[in-house]
């Protein structure tokens, strides 16, 4: 059984509004054993497509190369927007060492409510994936029960919507369609996309999660 240990810990500048939550890097930036193109960095999987969704909605010019240049552009936009990551798994296990959340077994989740309580400044949580087995809404959702804590929907429509109440605080989150390259056949499966697609309003799977991203970037 491969442990699958999560390299980075979270990264939450001071004054972080918002808070991209997702699952697990690639085991490979476990092993370090990278590809070229990657980055040594939350998201940095070439075949990941996070980084480039962020680079078309505020025209960013990144290096896609494992550098301290490209580890430092990815920081330094993070603080500037006051942007944080921080994943829901600490650790796991894989019989199959891939990157499908599904392969996910025991994990040890990260306390996201010990930690939105230490940064009173985040009011948003950015779900990279749903609420499916094993996604981050879905981890995020166990961690809720151990404080006796709910979400709340605040819209039923693709991404969905919740707010938590914690301490009297509104958190709101969205569960975003995952930016993973695995997730590009339900990406092309959707009613929505087919119907932006055929009025050419995107062109492909990435420009639908532009598209979807910038709202919630951007607000």
């Amino acid at each position: 059984m491969f442990k699958h240990s999560h390299p980075y810990p979270a990264f939450i500048p001071d004054n972080t509004t918002k808070l991209i939550v997702g699952t697990l890097p690639p085991p490979r930036f476990t092993t370090g054993h990278l590809k070229p193109g990657d980055v040594n960095f939350c998201y940095g999987s070439r075949d990941g497509q996070l980084w480039k969704i962020l680079s078309d909605i505020f025209n960013l010019d990144l290096t896609y190369k494992n550098t301290p240049v490209a580890i430092n552009q990815r920081k330094t936009f993070l603080k500037t927007h006051k942007i944080g990551i921080c994943d829901m798994v600490a650790v796991a296990y894989r019989e199959k060492i891939d990157a499908s959340d599904l392969g996910i077994k025991q994990p040890e989740l990260r306390d996201l409510i010990a930690i939105l309580k230490q940064h009173e400044s985040i009011k948003q949580l950015l779900f990279m994936g749903g609420n499916a087995k094993n996604g981050p809404e879905y981890f995020f959702r166990k961690v809720l029960k151990n404080y006796d804590l709910k979400l709340e929907q605040i819209e039923a429509k693709t991404p969905k919507e919740h707010r938590l109440l914690l301490d009297g605080r509104e958190i709101k989150t969205v569960s975003l369609t995952a930016p993973s390259g695995a997730a590009n056949r339900a990406v092309g499966s959707m009613q929505l996309y087919k119907a932006m697609k055929k009025k050419s309003l995107v062109g492909n799977t990435l420009e639908f999660r532009v598209w979807q991203y910038t709202p919630y970037f951007l607000s």
